[in-house]
């Protein structure tokens, strides 16, 4: 007679289910982490694509280089095309380590690290007209020196909250004074 009192076991019924609270724990931490990394993926291109559109839309509105075009230029300089390469690859990378650097916190650790990369933002937009569209060189030789001097200062800031973020202005320190020497030289052409 007990067998026919026994109830069937329901998948359903809470009694019976075999989920620990530590499974759904795990399972939670999972969810919590894919939100995490959605958000990180998404704060990261938009890191990375402001920089780039901002460069886009300077090469786009003065990138003809009307007066670079028309100088007789040493055989070492660059050709238009790779100068706008080079200034995409920088801003991509000064993207980056922006992001690298807000990741940790770094923007409220250190604020003159946001000042710093706000102001390099804004000399390297305003150096590519300044050169190539309007052909000024001497004013264009004082943009990228201060250009130089935000990205030393963006790199010791960003070094001093994350290492990589630092050594990721490198390249672009690298080709800023490459733009200086150029710069230079178009001063005395």
């Amino acid at each position: 007679m007990e067998s026919q009192n026994l109830k069937h076991r329901s998948r359903d019924d809470p009694r019976f289910t075999t989920t620990t609270s530590n499974e759904k724990n795990r399972a939670n931490r999972r969810e919590i982490r894919m939100a995490m990394a959605k958000r990180g993926l998404r704060s990261l291109v938009i890191a990375v694509s402001f920089p780039l559109s901002l460069t886009l839309l300077n090469i786009y509105l003065f990138g003809s280089g009307r007066g670079y075009a028309s100088l007789a230029k040493p055989f070492w300089f660059p050709p238009l095309w790779l100068l706008h390469t080079g200034c995409l690859a920088s801003s991509f990378l000064m993207g980056l380590s922006a992001w690298f650097v807000w990741v940790e916190g770094g923007f409220h650790v250190k604020p003159t690290a946001l000042s710093l990369y706000l102001g390099y933002l804004g000399l390297s937009m305003a150096w590519h007209p300044t050169v190539l569209w309007m052909g000024a060189s001497w004013a264009g030789l004082l943009v990228n020196l201060a250009m130089v001097g935000t990205l030393v200062g963006c790199s010791r800031d960003f070094r001093k909250v994350n290492p990589i973020a630092g050594n990721s202005v490198m390249p672009c320190l690298a080709w800023a004074a490459f733009l200086a020497t150029v710069n230079l030289k178009l001063v005395f052409l």
